[in-house]
């Protein structure tokens, strides 16, 4: 067989999950996978270099797949990104369907073959999204929160919704069938970037396949302090976050084809729109009115709207709170050490 069908198992789901340094949270995500009821899963664990000691912990699960009948594969590689880490795992897949849930997050028991169901009763559909929920690693109590919006969820084209931020990308809730992803990527390689995986593996995809969604939560994503997502990042590494996810945006736009007018106006309204965010920021102002003149030129504001946000990033979060803001604090502190 070539790269698209090569060993193929129908029925056979494959797990690749991408994991660095997961050694206090991996056996979560692998007890999640031995308790799916689906009987055939592969599991590959694509270690991205880890320094820590999640081989050990990985190596200790080997003896418990293999009771379970499920096939179990260690991938290593060298320290790069997620992105690169799941490139290690794609040419072991062999799986009809093909799920790539985070190393931190965990798969509800039955997660895996109500997916399958769906989709093996409804063959005109390559690929089925369920719903998450959040909770906290440490307690394992549900959390009300989100960090995504659900969107409507009655939508089944989802490519602009997913890369416009009005429904969730939560990588845990896709599964899709694994012969059209590798006539996408035949190569078995999706572009590597140090801001993810999910973009590369979504957006193509859902450009060229309607995705309906199982209103059930069969996902669930950890909320830990030190996870990759919630961690603090400087203004050089969220400036090169924000410039990587342009290059990586307009390398899907190439791989889709989006070369009409109104998707190029809309990738451009996005990445003005991002521009403009971080510009103001960092407080800087000429950028941010930049952006805001590409936004109107694609459509993205009105005239009134854009002048409002003009006089308030300069006015009101520029002037005040570099000039007013400090006053306002020092004449504060001045009454209060008055009446002490």
């Amino acid at each position: 067989m070539d790269s698209v069908g090569r060993n193929r198992k129908e029925g056979l789901v494959s797990i690749v999950t991408p994991v660095y340094n997961g050694e206090a949270h991996l056996a979560g995500m692998l007890d999640s996978v031995l308790s799916q009821t689906y009987p055939g899963i592969e599991m590959i664990l694509a270690d991205d270099g880890s320094a820590d000691a999640t081989l050990q912990v990985a190596e200790g699960y080997r003896e418990r797949f293999a009771a379970r009948g499920y096939a179990y594969r260690i991938v290593q590689a060298s320290h790069r990104n997620a992105s690169a880490a799941i490139n290690a795992g794609l040419p072991y897949v062999t799986g009809e369907y093909l799920i790539w849930p985070d190393s931190d997050d965990v798969l509800e028991p039955e997660s895996v073959a109500k997916r399958v169901a769906f989709l093996a009763g409804h063959p005109q559909y390559q690929c089925v999204r369920s719903l998450s929920y959040y909770f906290d690693e440490n307690t394992g109590e549900r959390l009300d929160k989100a960090d995504e919006q659900r969107g409507d969820l009655s939508k089944e084209d989802l490519f602009w919704d997913i890369l416009e931020s009005r429904t969730f990308v939560c990588c845990g809730c896709y599964m899709f069938r694994s012969e059209p992803f590798f006539r996408i990527y035949p190569q078995r390689h999706i572009p590597e970037y140090d801001v993810g995986q999910n973009f590369q593996m979504l957006l193509p995809f859902v450009y060229r396949y309607k995705c309906p969604t199982i209103r059930e939560e069969l996902y669930g994503v950890a909320v830990r302090a030190g996870s990759h997502s919630r961690t603090g990042l400087t203004q050089q590494q969220e400036e090169k976050k924000y410039a990587d996810y342009e290059r990586l945006v307009d390398d899907i736009a190439e791989l889709c084809g989006l070369e009409d007018e109104e998707s190029r106006r809309r990738v451009t309204g996005w990445k003005a729109a991002r521009r403009y965010r971080i510009s103001l920021k960092y407080r800087r102002w000429k950028e941010a009115l930049k952006a805001l003149g590409r936004l109107r030129s694609c459509g993205g504001f009105r005239m009134g709207d854009a002048l409002k946000e003009v006089i308030w990033a300069f006015f009101v979060k520029g002037w005040v709170a570099e000039k007013v803001y400090p006053v306002y604090r020092k004449i504060c502190c001045y009454l209060r050490s008055s009446q002490a």
